[in-house]
């Protein structure tokens, strides 16, 4: 379980300058108004909200931000957000599942089938690509909470199903331990490790795929284009995708 992996789960966010931060803090709080919509605005008494918080104060974001976005969702100002997922293959056949939050279903769905069309891709049904993906808990510690056998450990004893740790080439602030959970567990394991080893990095649902699909030359660049593209939309909140490219192509890119 645990160990070094060069798997690239593709849940990209913005980078870190001051204009693609605001546009993850406009995600972010759109996630938090969700889930206050859904449930209590008390994140004690509303698992989701709580993971959505936790996401928010992992990046920095102001309590006045999170105050405000969880006061949108209890009044009902986002009655009319709806949740949607969208699946399709990219260059080189792989699968990609893409996460919007939206007050427009018809504007999303132009967008994403747009970026697929335009970058070699094709948009598919619900379940077209999701089969080759598992629904998971995941939890990010970074380097620094301890090596590999202690945060092992410690994601057993919590009950968590599998680890993974990334080295990050050397480099602590790009490494990390990664933990992931059942679907229903995420709560719960992520409460028992914070005792344990302090609050996460992150944590949240993602699509982890069951193999990687190893993608090689031209198709590279034009896949990143795609991801890239479907990031930029700011109804997207996440893309993971099946595939896998070596070190040396993915340095050709810059």
């Amino acid at each position: 379980m645990a160990g070094h992996s060069k798997f690239k789960n593709i849940m990209h966010k913005k980078g870190r300058a001051d204009a693609a931060r605001s546009k993850l803090f406009s995600k972010l709080s759109r996630d938090i108004t969700i889930a206050a919509k859904m449930g209590m605005p008390d994140p004690a008494m509303n698992s989701r909200l709580r993971l959505a918080v936790s996401m928010a104060k992992a990046e920095s974001m102001p309590k006045e931000n999170i105050e405000r976005a969880i006061k949108k969702g209890a009044s009902g100002e986002a009655d009319n957000m709806e949740e949607i997922r969208y699946e399709g293959r990219g260059p080189g056949g792989i699968g990609l599942i893409v996460e919007a939050l939206t007050d427009n279903r018809n504007r999303t769905a132009g967008n994403v089938r747009s970026f697929f069309t335009k970058f070699g891709g094709q948009m598919g049904d619900t379940n077209s690509v999701a089969f080759m993906f598992d629904r998971l808990g995941e939890i990010k510690y970074p380097l620094k909470a301890g090596d590999a056998d202690k945060i092992f450990e410690a994601a057993i004893e919590a009950g968590a199903s599998d680890v993974e740790t990334e080295l990050g080439d050397g480099d602590e602030d790009e490494g990390g331990h990664i933990i992931y959970t059942s679907f229903e567990d995420l709560n719960e394991v992520a409460e028992a490790l914070s005792k344990i080893l302090g609050d996460p990095k992150s944590t949240g649902f993602v699509w982890k795929p069951q193999s990687l699909t190893p993608v090689t030359g031209d198709p590279v660049r034009t896949l990143m284009k795609l991801i890239d593209a479907l990031n930029d939309d700011d109804d997207v909140q996440n893309v993971y995708g099946n595939f896998e490219i070596s070190d040396e192509d993915y340095e050709a890119l810059s």
